[in-house]
């Protein structure tokens, strides 16, 4: 919130959505909002962030609309290059690049390689660099007029809620400039990946990027015939990320989800091997879970664990 209330862009309006929280956040709210007249606070009960982000929606009064999540922070100029970009050219999206950092602000790996100039990517393009995983789905980077939401609201319910709305809105706008500078920053957090995981732990993100995946392969093949082997690769690609994630004792024909996602492999042996755009190693995995998925997945959770045990004793 420092951050936001920092930015250098003189009109802003803040709305900092309280999704039922239990820990004294709501007061915070309201102490925040006693010392920034532009910020107003939204009190709901949990339904997540799909849910707090349709709140905002409907309460927004500004002329373009961005999310904050509420781990990140943003450099001061965000919102300033963002609405210029948008004014000065009549773009009908503009996103600023982004970094990961962990929870002591050191830079990690870039997910999202940013380009080394202002680049206007048409939306067709847009599309094939989120199949190859080069592109950044997310909406906390991004600044849009608000009649783009007019039609659209976050998907309640879902994970993965943010590449679902944005595969709605990339077939009705040109495309989206993209700025170089990295100035929104993604705190990564491992607690609720590390010290709450167990065996058996399952995120239904994992569901949901295989659901968005035949989405994709439906909308390419329907609008964007170019990108069929590009969307055969992110289907593939989905469904491996999958497999190295579901609890081995859900790994049975009995699991409708799971028994399609092995069917769906075996139907693409030659998709698989052919692919220009799957690497060596992704090629290599599918084909193993392909012929004996549960004994694969046992063996890279052994791995894991003892990379992971290794690391603890040191």
């Amino acid at each position: 919130m420092r951050s936001i209330c920092a930015q250098t862009y003189d009109h802003l309006e803040i709305l900092l959505i309280d999704d039922g929280s239990t820990d004294g956040t709501d007061r915070l709210c309201e102490q925040l909002a006693s010392e920034d007249a532009r910020i107003r606070t939204y009190h709901k009960k949990n339904g997540g962030a799909s849910s707090a982000r349709n709140i905002g929606l409907e309460l927004a009064e500004g002329e373009y609309l961005g999310f904050v999540d509420s781990d990140d922070y943003i450099e001061p100029y965000v919102y300033e290059d963002l609405v210029g970009a948008l004014e000065a050219f009549g773009y009908p999206a503009a996103q600023i690049s982004r970094d990961e950092v962990d929870e002591e602000g050191k830079r990690l790996p870039d997910v999202c390689v940013p380009p080394r100039e202002e680049w206007f990517c048409d939306s067709e393009t847009f599309l094939q660099e989120l199949l190859l995983h080069r592109g950044d789905c997310s909406f906390c980077t991004k600044l849009f007029p608000r009649e783009v939401f007019e039609k659209h609201r976050f998907p309640e319910g879902e994970l993965n809620e943010d590449f679902r709305l944005l595969l709605e809105i990339l077939q009705e706008i040109q495309g989206i400039f993209i700025l170089p500078k990295q100035g929104y920053h993604v705190v990564c957090r491992q607690e609720s990946t590390t010290r709450r995981r167990t065996k058996d732990s399952f995120s239904r993100v994992f569901l949901d990027i295989v659901d968005n995946a035949d989405r994709i392969q439906e909308l390419a093949d329907e609008k964007y015939p170019a990108l069929h082997a590009h969307a055969i690769r992110f289907n593939l690609y989905q469904r491996l990320d999958y497999l190295l994630h579901v609890p081995i004792s859900q790994m049975r024909m009995e699991n409708h989800f799971y028994a399609e996602v092995i069917r769906y492999l075996r139907r693409h042996v030659a998709d698989t091997m052919k692919n220009p755009y799957l690497t060596k190693k992704n090629k290599v995995y599918l084909l193993l879970f392909t012929a004996a998925p549960r004994t694969v997945r046992k063996v890279h959770a052994g791995k894991l664990w003892m990379r992971c045990h290794i690391r603890k004793r040191k």
